[in-house]
Parts: C-alpha cells; sequence; structure tokens
C-alpha cells in the first residue's frame, strides 16, 4: 500500500472513529462555540455538555474552509438532535450530495472533515483538521483516588 492511500485510509479513519465518539453526545447541549485564529490559519472549538453525570466534551476543528452556525446566541444551550462526522475525499472522489456546493472544490484541496450538529440551532464546519477530547465527568472526578 502506497503512502498516499494509507494517509488517505488514516484521514478516513480519523473521521469513523470522531462519528463513533460523538454518537453518545444526542441529547447533551451546545454550551459555547469558541473561534479563533492561529499562525498557521483559524480554528473553531464546539464545547458539549450533558451534565455531571456525563463527560464534557470538546471538538476543535482547524483550517476551516466553511463555517455557519445560524443564530449565534441560539447556539450555547442548544440541545443535540443529531450529530455526524463526514469524510470528504479529495478530488476525483465524489461528496455526499448534502455536502456538494458548500465549498469549491479543486485538485488543490485537501481531504476534508466536515461535523454537523443538528437541533433547534445547527453547526456546520467543513475543515481539515478535526480533534475529539473527553474529560471525566464531574462525578467520577469526584471520587476520591484509590492506592
Amino acid at each position: 500500500m502506497s503512502d498516499a492511500v494509507e494517509a488517505e485510509d488514516a484521514v478516513k479513519n480519523r473521521c469513523l472513529r470522531a462519528a463513533r465518539m460523538l454518537a453518545p453526545c444526542v441529547s447533551y447541549f451546545v454550551e459555547r462555540v469558541s473561534f479563533g485564529a492561529m499562525d498557521d490559519g483559524d480554528c473553531v472549538d464546539v464545547f458539549l455538555r450533558e451534565g455531571p453525570h456525563k463527560p464534557d466534551v470538546v471538538i476543535s476543528l482547524t483550517d476551516l474552509h466553511h463555517v455557519e452556525t445560524g443564530d449565534p446566541i441560539a447556539v450555547q444551550g442548544s440541545f443535540i438532535d443529531e450529530i455526524s462526522v463526514e469524510y470528504l475525499p479529495r478530488l476525483p472522489h465524489p461528496w455526499p450530495d448534502d455536502a456538494i456546493g458548500l465549498i469549491d472544490r479543486s485538485s488543490d484541496l485537501p481531504e476534508l472533515v466536515r461535523l454537523r450538529i443538528a437541533g433547534p440551532s445547527e453547526v456546520d464546519v467543513v475543515a481539515s483538521c478535526l480533534t475529539v477530547y473527553t474529560a471525566m465527568s464531574d462525578d467520577e472526578a469526584s471520587l476520591p483516588l484509590r492506592g
């Protein structure tokens, strides 16, 4: 297997793992969405919270190509009906129908990842990199250390 094929599979596998990690976040709330700029591009962090008995989750996306959040005030505190992570391959491979037209595709465009959160308010981001961070729940963090 060539390095290019392995790298493509790696991005696709990271998307599948992120989707699996985020699937239990249906019923969480979007605590906040933060935008930032870095030396090599821009970023967005989406903070998800369910309560003290579930772990908090932060989804960090960098090198943004498309961001849509609807009403910024409505996003904060909006519950999640659906959350998905999709792999968007480079040309000549096709994209899912609902991703077509989000950004202009060219041969220079790398493989991308799309995060979509649906609920009363929506978050839709296409980026080059996605990382999911989870923290211990407040309940778990409050337990005494053993040993």
